[in-house]
C-alpha cells in the first residue's frame, strides 16, 4: 500500500513539474511572440499550467486494476447484467455419442471365438440392419478405403475392435493398395472406443464435415 501512495505521489509530482513547464513556454512565447501584455501572458501561462497538469494526471496517475480484480470482473460482471427476465443461454451440452451396449456385446462375443487358421477374422455379408457404422470416423479409413473394407464384409466399429493380432495380419496384408494401414493407424484401439460410443478428435471433425 505504502509504495502504491509514493508512486501516485511521485507520478503527480512528475506531472505538475511538466505542466509548469508548458504553462512557462506559453507564457514566454506569448509575451516575446505573441505581443501579449506580461500580465496577460502570466495569466495565460497558468491556464496552461492548470489544464496541462491535471490533463496529465488523469491520463498518466490512473490506478491500473489489479489482475485478481480483473480476473473477478470477468467472471461476475456478465450474469448480474443480464436484463431482468433474460437469463443467460445455457452453454451447448458436448457431443457425446451414446454408449453402444449392444456393439459392446458383440464384441465380448467376438473375442470368445477362436481364430480362424489362416486368420481371417469373421465377416459379414451385409451391414446389421442395413445400417454400417461411419467407418471414415477412424483415422486412417476414407472414402475409397471404406469400401474396400464393405466388399471384404467390415461394417462396423464392433467387428474392427474385436480382431486378434492374427486377424490384424490378415486384413493388413489382404488390403489390395492400404497394406499394413490397420496396424499404422491402430485401428483395433480407435475402434474400441468408437464402439464403445467414445469420441475422438478425427470422428467429431468427421461429423462436422471437416474430414473425410
Amino acid at each position: 500500500m505504502m509504495n502504491e501512495e509514493n508512486g501516485a505521489l511521485r507520478c503527480a509530482v512528475g506531472c505538475w513539474s511538466m505542466g509548469a513547464f508548458f504553462g512557462f513556454i506559453a507564457m514566454m512565447m506569448l509575451a516575446v511572440l505573441g505581443e501579449f501584455s506580461w500580465p496577460g501572458a502570466v495569466f495565460s501561462g497558468g491556464l496552461v499550467f492548470v489544464v496541462a497538469g491535471l490533463g496529465l494526471s488523469a491520463v498518466l496517475c490512473r490506478p491500473l486494476p489489479r489482475m485478481s480484480q480483473f480476473g473477478s470482473t470477468q467472471k461476475n460482471y456478465w450474469p448480474h447484467n443480464v436484463p431482468a427476465g433474460h437469463a443467460p443461454a445455457p452453454a451447448p451440452a458436448p457431443v457425446v455419442r451414446p454408449v453402444a451396449a449392444t456393439a459392446t456385446v458383440h464384441v465380448a462375443v467376438a473375442a470368445e471365438r477362436p481364430v480362424a487358421p489362416d486368420g481371417k477374422p469373421e465377416m459379414l455379408a451385409a451391414a446389421r440392419n442395413g445400417q454400417p457404422d461411419d467407418l471414415k470416423e477412424i483415422k486412417g479409413v476414407g472414402p475409397k478405403l471404406e469400401q474396400l473394407l464393405h466388399s471384404l464384409g467390415v461394417f462396423h466399429f464392433e467387428q474392427i475392435a474385436s480382431w486378434r493380432a492374427a486377424e490384424v495380419a490378415w486384413v493388413d496384408e489382404n488390403l489390395e493398395g492400404f497394406k499394413g494401414r490397420v496396424t499404422r493407424d491402430q485401428w483395433v484401439d480407435q475402434a474400441r472406443l468408437l464402439a464403445a460410443g467414445g469420441e475422438t478428435e478425427h470422428s467429431l471433425a468427421v461429423q462436422r464435415g471437416e474430414a473425410t
